[in-house]
């Protein structure tokens, strides 16, 4: 065996050099500075991603919303009880069809992405502060390369994405 593969292999075999286990490990740190940078605002990761789809989708139905934020269609439906509860999104039936629902973002909801913005800003820069500006863009245009490629394996493939 050659060095370099004795090398690769000794980075398997530890869990601190894995690749699932990094990527596990920086998921944890990204969700605690996104708790920390938004704890004024009592909204999780997910809660934000959906209102923030919604956002930029609104009267869109609940199956293509979880499809555009990369969520499976059950976890969406809890998510969306809660914003609804906290009056930050509504459902209204579907003139075409009424079992399908369609949902648009509040005036309360919209202001909270508003409010939220700067927190926002603040804790994706801290995700990549330890890195040099060129090692920034160059991770996430790794980063982005990998969840591309990789898409049709995630439990909520993102549509067009492959």
């Amino acid at each position: 065996m050659s060095n370099d593969a004795k090398k690769n292999k000794a980075q398997i075999d530890t869990l601190p050099d894995m690749p699932g286990h990094l990527i596990r490990r920086l998921q944890q740190i990204a969700v605690a500075i996104f708790l920390e940078d938004t704890a004024e605002f009592g909204i999780t990761p997910v809660q934000y991603a959906t209102l923030r789809g919604l956002g930029e989708h609104p009267g869109v139905d609940q199956r293509s919303l979880a499809a555009q934020v990369g969520l499976d269609a059950s976890t969406l439906g809890g998510v969306v009880d809660r914003l609804e509860s906290r009056g930050w999104l509504t459902r209204q039936p579907s003139a075409s069809d009424r079992r399908v629902k369609l949902l648009h973002i509040t005036p309360s909801g919209q202001d909270l992405l508003v409010r939220m913005a700067p927190a926002i800003e603040a804790s994706q820069r801290r995700i990549l502060a330890p890195l040099s500006a060129a090692k920034q863009s160059q991770f996430m245009t790794m980063l982005a390369e990998l969840v591309d490629k990789n898409n049709e394996l995630s439990r909520a493939p993102i549509p067009g994405e492959d």
